[in-house]
């Protein structure tokens, strides 16, 4: 049993903290298991109980613990990034969860440098089918005339494009609505928190969301309130529950394709989620960045049911990669004015480059018939996947998705640790485990869409002898 070293000039609380971290980050302990009660933790730690609730009473102000009366204590829910560490000097700083990587990750980026590895956690298309646009030579004088055509929201001949694509496909009155070009929509998520939200607000999401993985919470002192799923998403009745005992600031949603689990959010759901913001006037974040990688006609947005309470969330990067990194904000024009102010003020400017190239892009003729063929390519892919997950459907389970990048695929055997997971990396298949999303370590997210006609078998091989490695653990 660990104990505290007396020697040290560390206080004993202190090194019971770093002790607990420790376990938690190595899988030792997970969410939801219970700690020893204080006087036992005392004895066990060979320590004073006033010790003991001065170290527990830390943890919980990081967000490592909970403590609820009556049942005791127990490792919190949520992924380790968003949770802070203590802050004592300048070296201690640097393991702030905004410069420090899950371990896990540190390991997966290890391996994903061998061309030999099967890469399905890197969240864009394979470079071989991403369309192949023609950009025509551009000189620095024209860079420069083009750059006379923004204004404080973005390229203005972009947004013209934008606008005349969203007006056709969401049909809702533009009039009223403006745009904000972004880099990308993670910059989208960026500005929205940091304009909208201060320290110490919540903000609601799916349970899992991508949204768990990012820094970014845990250094603006954000708290993500993550509200369960079913097969059609984030459920009604559990969100009205967290609206009515907390008081939460925004809901974020990303209902078609969702990033982890590729579940599209059903028209019914999407009407009740909008009747229960409407009633606690909460509102409403909808990322739609797979919109361009839909199979099929997506459900009405929720933008298109609440204009006025949503704020819509695109992308071009997932079809054109990263290198052209455009996203935008869709919201009423004030709301949009305020933001673009707020851009302006933190310098986090879009550059003119990208922009022209996405432009060159929209308005090319073929550009409708090249984003066809992308989605005839991932459909094929996709059946292909499926045909093959079939035959280990006694062990995981995966639903059918409408589109977007993922699958997601749940164990059906004992509960997972995190440490189990360590058996992908040893195959060298890269996925990305439900621990980096959410409390729960059953399932996994993969981006099938960088799966070929070479490595699927391999993959599925490989995954059978992971489930028997799996099957003979205690």
């Amino acid at each position: 049993m660990w104990q505290v070293d007396k020697n040290k000039k560390e206080p004993f609380y202190r090194q019971i903290i770093n002790h607990i971290i420790q376990e938690i980050e190595s899988g030792n302990l997970l969410a939801g298991d219970k700690l020893s009660p204080e006087r036992k933790l005392a004895r066990e730690y060979n320590v004073n109980r006033s010790t003991i609730v001065h170290a527990l009473d830390e943890l919980v102000s990081l967000g490592w613990i909970t403590r609820r009366q009556g049942s005791g204590t127990e490792v919190a829910s949520g992924p380790l990034l968003n949770r802070q560490t203590p802050k004592a000097n300048w070296q201690q700083l640097w393991t702030s969860p905004f410069l420090k990587e899950d371990p896990y990750i540190q390991k997966l980026k290890e391996i994903q440098s061998n061309s030999d590895c099967i890469d399905l956690y890197t969240g864009e298309l394979p470079k071989e089918i991403i369309p192949d646009f023609q950009f025509p030579a551009i000189s620095w004088d024209k860079v420069m005339q083009e750059k006379e055509k923004r204004d404080i929201t973005g390229y203005i001949p972009l947004k013209n494009v934008i606008s005349k694509n969203l007006e056709n496909t969401l049909h809702i009155n533009m009039s009223t609505q403006d745009l904000l070009i972004t880099s990308g929509s993670t910059q989208g998520i960026s500005l929205l928190m940091r304009t909208l939200l201060e320290s110490g607000d919540m903000l609601a999401t799916e349970d899992p969301s991508f949204l768990a993985n990012l820094p970014l919470f845990a250094s603006l002192g954000i708290r993500l309130i993550e509200i369960p799923q079913d097969n059609e998403g984030i459920i009604p009745k559990e969100l009205e529950r967290v609206l009515i005992n907390r008081k939460i600031k925004l809901l974020y949603l990303n209902p078609s394709h969702q990033n982890p689990t590729g579940l599209t959010m059903p028209l019914s759901r999407r009407k009740e989620i909008i009747e229960v913001c409407s009633k606690y006037q909460v509102p409403i974040i909808e990322d739609d960045v797979f919109s361009e990688l839909a199979f099929h006609k997506s459900p009405t947005t929720l933008k298109e049911l609440s204009p006025q309470t949503v704020i819509y969330l695109g992308s071009l990067s997932k079809i054109f990669g990263s290198t052209i990194k455009i996203g935008w904000l869709l919201a009423p024009k004030n709301i949009i004015h305020n933001l673009a102010s707020a851009k302006k003020r933190m310098d986090s400017q879009t550059e003119i480059f990208p922009q022209l190239l996405a432009t060159t892009a929209l308005i090319q003729p073929d550009y409708q018939s090249k984003q066809k063929k992308l989605l005839s390519q991932l459909t094929k892919k996709s059946t292909a996947f499926e045909k093959e997950a079939s035959m280990v459907s006694n062990d995981w389970k995966f639903q059918s998705i409408e589109g977007g990048l993922y699958y997601w695929m749940t164990y059906l055997g004992k509960p997972l640790k995190i440490k189990d997971w360590d058996l992908f990396l040893q195959e060298k298949v890269l996925i990305a485990p439900s621990f980096l999303f959410s409390s729960n370590c059953q399932s996994f997210r993969l981006n099938y869409t960088r799966l070929t006609e070479n490595n699927i078998q391999e993959f599925f091989k490989a995954l059978e002898r992971i489930t028997d490695k799996l099957k003979s653990r205690r």
